[in-house]
């Protein structure tokens, strides 16, 4: 694999050249074949040690490629070129482990869904049945619609339902009753 490198900066290179004066002892690194090498030999087996650690065979692609490219760019870093396949080894590691704690965070971050979540067919018949039963309140003589407005959809009792219409508990529960009764009807008819 040819790496193609920008042209050094005259001053880049002054820079380089003292360096290299200074300390002619200091090993170089990998060198880029050396790195391919390693590479196309282990390949299999840096695949094998991501599967181990991923579930999907492009997920240990992706890491191990990912190794490759990362030990390419620090091969100044290594020393020692009998290294090269356990920084890649170790590469492979890390970015495993970063995988996996990604996909950790991304599910917690999902949110779950609701457990009784209706479907949308079972949306569309809960509205027309409420659309009916508005329908059928409307036909209610004003008493009847009141007390089972506040006795049902209020959830409230009798004895409040009588105080806060100002009747009788008697009244009430008659109206309650008659009220009931004419829905039934109304409901009745729409099916």
């Amino acid at each position: 694999m040819p790496v193609i490198a920008p042209m050094p900066s005259p001053r880049a290179a002054r820079v380089a050249t003292q360096r290299e004066g200074a300390d002619e002892t200091m090993a170089v690194g990998t060198t880029v074949d050396h790195l391919t090498e390693t590479y196309r030999a282990h390949y299999r087996s840096l695949l094998g040690l991501a599967a181990l650690l991923l579930d999907d065979t492009a997920s240990c692609e992706d890491v191990v490629q990912e190794a490759f490219i990362r030990v390419h760019s620090a091969r100044n870093r290594v020393r020692d070129p009998e290294k090269t396949l356990a920084y890649l080894r170790q590469t492979v590691v890390n970015l495993s482990r970063s995988a996996l704690r990604r996909r950790i965070l991304g599910l917690k971050l999902l949110s779950k869904p609701m457990p009784d979540m209706a479907s949308a067919e079972e949306g569309a018949y809960d509205q027309l049945e409420r659309d009916a039963l508005i329908k059928a309140m409307r036909g209610l003589q004003r008493r009847q619609r009141e007390v089972l407005v506040l006795r049902y959809f209020a959830d409230m009792t009798e004895a409040q339902v009588a105080e806060v219409l100002g009747i009788s508990l008697g009244s009430v529960k008659a109206y309650g009753s008659r009220g009931i009764a004419a829905l039934r009807v109304a409901m009745e008819a729409t099916s």
